[in-house]
């Protein structure tokens, strides 16, 4: 690991500023590698800073900030569902309101990581976590566009079974490898943020950026931005929802395949879906056209199938990693027939 100086910030002004004034410093790197990074849990950043795939010159600690316990705070009402940024996955995942009433939240975090890494990350760092792509961690290898910006990718012809089929360019295949964000883009959620200019709130399905030609620039957050919270709105489909996650090992491991489904339902037919995927996808990911298709029909076999030949129809497999367009098809099928007969 590389020197670095660390700094704790008690307030989202310190901790604003400090980034804002580093980033206007001479020498300043290129977005996706700033010289100047928060860290609260740290349970990605430190791995990649121990990997030299990230070398920071300075950490802010957010951790100690005074509206923590704000930040920290699971708060349900008639409104909706409103997450501090801090609070850790595995307070989350636990929260009785969430279990009640937002059950693919909860099963989404539990099913990320191992006990004592979801009693460290928060949410706020959850949804920021970069891709496990062994050409990005390994920096032996040098073509990796998101980590060394036009160098080219050397998972698009390498082995590439854990990648993307939807959402990749011919610059980046990387997977987004996360699980809690994929039932915020199903829930309609929206992220807070605080950054030198103020704060700002807008839809969670804007803050990850698919690759394109500019793999490196993954959010929409400016320079210095801080996640604050995220707020899931009230809804007819949040209690008729699940988490199925696929994948080499029951424990501890990443999603090859998962869905994230949440149904309104009335008089056995669709109201209302909302699908996204995960494990597959560059981005947290959003099957849009195929909610669109089950709307107004029975759930059954048949329509689910049709769904999922529409959420992978763009699907763009390698030579590795064909098999996840069948896998996720089974998958999704898999996940709206259990929601559809769950009892709420």
């Amino acid at each position: 690991m590389q020197p670095f100086a660390y700094t704790r910030a008690h307030s989202v002004k310190e901790a604003v500023e400090i980034i804002h004034a580093t980033d206007k410093a001479p020498g300043s790197k290129a977005e996706g590698d700033a010289q100047t990074q928060f860290i609260a849990g740290g349970t990605t950043l430190i791995d990649l800073m121990k990997l030299h795939v990230v070398n920071p010159a300075r950490l802010v600690d957010i951790g100690s900030i005074e509206a923590q316990r704000e930040w920290s705070s699971v708060t349900a009402d008639k409104h909706g569902l409103h997450l501090g940024a801090m609070a850790s996955m595995a307070a989350v995942a636990e929260d009785k309101d969430v279990l009640r009433d937002y059950p693919v939240i909860a099963q989404s975090l539990q099913l990320a990581a191992s006990a004592q890494l979801r009693n460290m990350a928060s949410l706020g760092g959850n949804v920021l976590q970069r891709t496990r792509c062994p050409y990005f961690r390994d920096v032996s290898f040098t073509a990796c566009n998101k980590r060394n910006p036009g160098s080219g990718c050397d998972a698009l012809h390498g082995v590439n079974r854990q990648h993307a089929v939807l959402g990749g360019s011919d610059a980046c295949i990387a997977t987004y490898p996360g699980d809690f964000a994929q039932s915020l883009i199903a829930l309609d959620a929206s992220v807070h943020v605080a950054g030198a200019k103020g704060t700002r709130t807008f839809p969670f399905a804007e803050l990850h950026r698919q690759p394109a030609e500019t793999p490196h620039v993954e959010t929409t957050l400016r320079p210095g931005e801080l996640i604050t919270g995220f707020i899931v709105p009230a809804a007819p489909w949040t209690r008729r929802s699940a988490y199925l996650k696929i994948r080499d090992r029951a424990s501890y491991a990443f999603a090859l395949a998962s869905a994230a489904v949440a149904l309104d339902m009335a008089d056995g037919r669709v109201r209302q879906a909302r699908i996204a995927l995960g494990g597959l996808a560059t981005v947290p990911w959003r099957a849009k056209d195929a909610e669109a298709s089950l709307a107004g029909k029975p759930l059954d076999e048949r329509s689910a199938a049709e769904a999922a030949e529409i959420a992978f129809s763009q699907a763009n497999p390698r030579e590795y990693n064909a098999f996840k367009v069948k896998l996720g098809k089974e998958t999704l099928t898999r996940a709206l027939l259990h929601v559809a007969t769950m009892e709420i």
